[in-house]
């Protein structure tokens, strides 16, 4: 009897399935929703894709398609012209995204955690800086006075790297992580052993921060990479400009040739191809533009679902 009172319990708690919270109907419908969602988020890109692959005079007479009545490929031929330049402002996109995010996220938090730590007795100064900066800037002609003749930076990768450098959001978001999320019982754990401060930042303190540091390099890779507007005021050098600026500046040129009749009869007075491939070529840009980014978010999407302090104190 004794055996049957304490086998109850255990085909009790054998039964129990804490994954399977929601019944069956109601998983399937989360699911579906999500893959709706899903679908509306990629077709509009399939969509973008199809029309760069379309002819022009064909999406102007019948407009967008998913299956291009002709295939037509005078988008990338036009865009792709000058091979040369398109590589090296491809060249210098990604290596200001690389080296740019990087350098942010490391300097983001190396900023970030000092404020955070509570024994810190400047921690509200530096914090009002930062913050301050967010209300309040110099105006653009200061700011481009700094990086020209202060730095001496026009016309070098640094100018493109360095005003987006640290970004004041997320040095708070930064700071708050490490506030609330970095037990202070491995710092001090790790004092007793005898670590010092540089060596519990980079090898306590940057592991269990892996989360909100991700998500700092991923909107970092995604800033740098959409940026256009630094080439446009420090840049006049065409082999030093981004891939974002020159595909801008290529669309503005061909608008412009697009709407100005003096331009496009002097064009063909001098024997030249005038034919534009204006839309097509605008979605062709998208398509270029995108390019190597998408690949980012999958690649820090796992630092998002689980942090990693977790079962780093012992209860």
């Amino acid at each position: 009897m004794e055996a049957a009172v304490n086998a109850k319990p255990k085909a009790k708690l054998s039964g129990a399935n804490p994954k399977n919270i929601l019944p069956a109907w109601a998983q399937w419908s989360v699911n579906i929703v999500f893959i709706l969602y899903s679908l509306l988020c990629i077709i509009p890109i399939v969509l973008l894709v199809m029309v760069s692959f379309s002819s022009e005079d064909v999406v102007m007479r019948e407009g967008y398609k998913f299956i291009p009545s002709v295939f037509d490929t005078s988008a990338y031929d036009f865009l792709f012209e000058d091979f040369r330049q398109v590589a090296r402002s491809y060249g210098i996109t990604v290596s200001v995204t690389v080296i740019g995010t990087v350098l942010s996220m490391v300097m983001v938090a190396m900023y970030a955690y000092p404020i955070s730590r509570r024994d810190f007795p400047h921690a509200r100064f530096f914090t009002f800086i930062v913050f301050f900066t967010m209300l309040f800037g110099g105006g653009l002609v200061p700011w481009y006075l700094v990086y020209v003749q202060l730095l001496h930076l026009k016309d070098t990768l640094w100018v493109l790297i360095m005003p987006l450098l640290i970004p004041a959001f997320w040095v708070l978001v930064t700071r708050t992580f490490f506030a609330t999320s970095v037990p202070s019982a491995v710092l001090e754990s790790a004092r007793i052993d005898g670590a010092g401060e540089v060596r519990i930042f980079f090898q306590i303190v940057m592991p269990l921060s892996l989360p909100v540091l991700a998500t700092v390099a991923l909107f970092q890779t995604i800033t740098y990479w959409n940026d256009w507007f630094l080439s446009l005021v420090y840049i006049t050098k065409n082999e030093n400009v981004s891939i974002q600026y020159l595909m801008y500046k290529t669309m503005q040129n061909v608008q412009y040739l697009a709407q100005n009749s003096q331009a496009m009869q002097a064009l063909q007075q001098a024997g030249a191809y005038v034919r534009f491939p204006a839309e097509t070529m605008r979605m062709a840009m998208a398509v270029v533009g995108i390019g190597p980014i998408v690949l980012a978010y999958p690649f820090f999407q796992k630092y998002f679902i689980k942090g990693l302090t977790v079962g780093a104190v012992k209860g």
